[in-house]
Order: structure tokens, then C-alpha cells, then sequence
């Protein structure tokens, strides 16, 4: 059974930072391409980050960019996003993502497997 636990959310002021953690079992990680999006409140599911199976290639949302990093450990079959600079449009939960196929694009997140989140306060 594939399986997503993410942690590392929690309450910040803006201009903090937060590290976010998904850990997974259940499939060939390494295999995998893995994304992040995250869901404000009242609002749709949003694309976050995505980051190829090796780890060499990541792309990022406009509004995320040189704010959040993505990275992953094949070794210990775990995902992670920084956060920093975080502003209160930021406030969201997160989930972490296994794409559908190892051959998915970077940007095609359609049909991810999800986890049930972290949630990330923004606020002052």
C-alpha cells in the first residue's frame, strides 16, 4: 500500500520558515517524480513544486520561487520542502505527492497519490 505521511507544519509569523517533511513507503521511490501542492482555505488544490525521480531537476510555481526548495533523500525514501520567507497568503495545508507514473512530466501532477497533509499558519 502506497502511503504519504507529511509533517513540519505549524504556526509562523511571516518572514519565518518552515521545513516540511513526506515520508512514504509502499512503492520504488526512487523511481518516482514527487510534487507538492497545497490548498488555502475556501480555495482549490494549487501545484506547488515538482522534482524528478534523481533529484537533479526541480521547478517551482511563479509565486514560489526562491522562496521554497524542494529536495528529496532516495535513501531514506523521504520528500522535503523549505519554506522561507513565508507571507500569510502562504497559509495552507500542504501535501506532499507521488506522481502516477515514473515517466510523468515534472509539471503533469494529475492523478498524484496524496498524503493527508500538513497544515501551515501564517499569521502575525
Amino acid at each position: 500500500e502506497v502511503q504519504l505521511v507529511e509533517s513540519g507544519g505549524g504556526f509562523v509569523q511571516p518572514g519565518g520558515s518552515l521545513r516540511l517533511s513526506c515520508v512514504t513507503s509502499g512503492f520504488l521511490f526512487r523511481l518516482y517524480p514527487m510534487n507538492w501542492a497545497r490548498q488555502a482555505p475556501g480555495k482549490g488544490l494549487e501545484w506547488v513544486s515538482s522534482i524528478s525521480a534523481s533529484g537533479a531537476t526541480t521547478v517551482y510555481a511563479d509565486s514560489m520561487k526562491g522562496r521554497f526548495t524542494i529536495s528529496r533523500d532516495n535513501a531514506n525514501n523521504t520528500l522535503y520542502l523549505q519554506l522561507n520567507s513565508l507571507e500569510t497568503e502562504d497559509t495552507a495545508m500542504y501535501y506532499c505527492g507521488r506522481h502516477s507514473s515514473p515517466l510523468s512530466a515534472l509539471k503533469d501532477t494529475t492523478g498524484s497519490t496524496r498524503g493527508q497533509g500538513t497544515p501551515v499558519t501564517v499569521s502575525s
